[in-house]
């Protein structure tokens, strides 16, 4: 059984990554989503708490996701950057993708630990998963304000991701915009 793997010259990233890319975009956009408009519901409450449940739920799938991204990107190597957009981009290109992978990963594990600290159960499609550490108040707390700083740095790095994919399609146009987009 031999592998599809992108060769230096191709020109389009595989279905598999840009399906997992837009699967991404999709749960990240609904992990937010439930955290900001949480407060629409009184604390305690049966929605809010569901909200909650289903942030911690999907921000977990996040981070199962993030690592088959990861093995799909080692399956089918990325196309080369595009030449013809301003050399500056391509450094800051990888450091945003870094930045998102890191949080990625970090956000996940960081509400994991959170939940852990506080005692709290850690749900999971029907499944709870294993406390990552035992219950400290103070360490919950701490990673907390981590937790939600990472968020305020997600929505810039997340800005920053789409300003350069317009950049790109309307500016420069280049066609790397086109390259993450399915084709027909």
């Amino acid at each position: 059984m031999t592998t599809t793997t992108s060769t230096p010259h191709s020109n389009r990233y595989h279905p598999v990554s840009i399906g997992l890319h837009w699967l991404m975009l999709l749960l990240l956009a609904a992990v937010y989503v439930l955290m900001e408009f949480r407060d629409i519901y009184p604390r305690g409450s049966e929605p809010r708490d569901l909200m909650k449940t289903w942030h911690y739920m999907l921000g977990l799938s996040v981070l199962s996701l993030v690592i088959v991204r990861l093995l799909a990107r080692k399956l089918w190597a990325a196309p080369d950057p595009v030449t013809s957009s301003p050399s500056w981009t391509i450094p800051l290109s990888k450091w945003v993708h870094i930045g998102l992978y890191a949080l990625m990963i970090g956000m996940p594990i960081g509400g994991w630990v959170i939940l852990s600290a506080e005692g709290e159960t850690i749900p999971f499609f029907g499944w709870q998963l294993p406390a990552l550490i035992a219950p400290n108040e103070m360490l919950a707390e701490q990673v907390e304000e981590i937790h939600e700083l990472g968020s305020r740095v997600g929505y810039a790095l997340i800005g920053l991701h789409a300003i350069g994919a317009l950049a790109h399609h309307y500016l420069w146009r280049d066609g790397t915009l086109k390259r993450m987009w399915f084709s027909r």
